[in-house]
């Protein structure tokens, strides 16, 4: 399995942004997708995640401001809006397996993407 982010880069305070994670292999749609996101110096920490039966759920700093969603490719996008500073960071994406005992586990992780948020 393999999950490559795209669309992070530089945007302004105020704006939205859009990143996209594509998966090859085969992901559990019964199990969860989400993103995780990691500030310069911190540690990396769930922010959004969408469940198999399409439940979603956001960290308090994003909610309301974040859409997280999932096609039947299990193509991955969250898009953020009215982008502050405090969300710069490395945003990387993320699928469950059920491979130990059957329960679903965070278990795949792409490589990241960068996201700069400038005012």
């Amino acid at each position: 399995v393999q999950l490559v982010e795209s669309g992070g880069g530089v945007v302004q305070t105020g704006r939205s942004l859009t990143l996209s994670c594509e998966t090859t292999g085969h992901i559990f749609s019964t199990c969860a997708m989400g993103w995780y996101r990691e500030p310069t110096g911190e540690k990396r920490t769930l922010i959004a995640s969408i469940a198999g039966d399409g439940t979603t759920t956001y960290a308090e700093a994003i909610q309301g401001r974040a859409t997280i969603s999932r096609d039947s490719n299990n193509k991955l996008t969250l898009q953020m809006n009215s982008l502050k500073l405090e969300d710069t960071g490395v945003y990387t994406c993320a699928a469950e397996d059920p491979r130990v005992a059957g329960y679903c586990l965070w278990w795949y992780f792409g490589q990241g993407t960068q996201v700069t948020v400038s005012s």
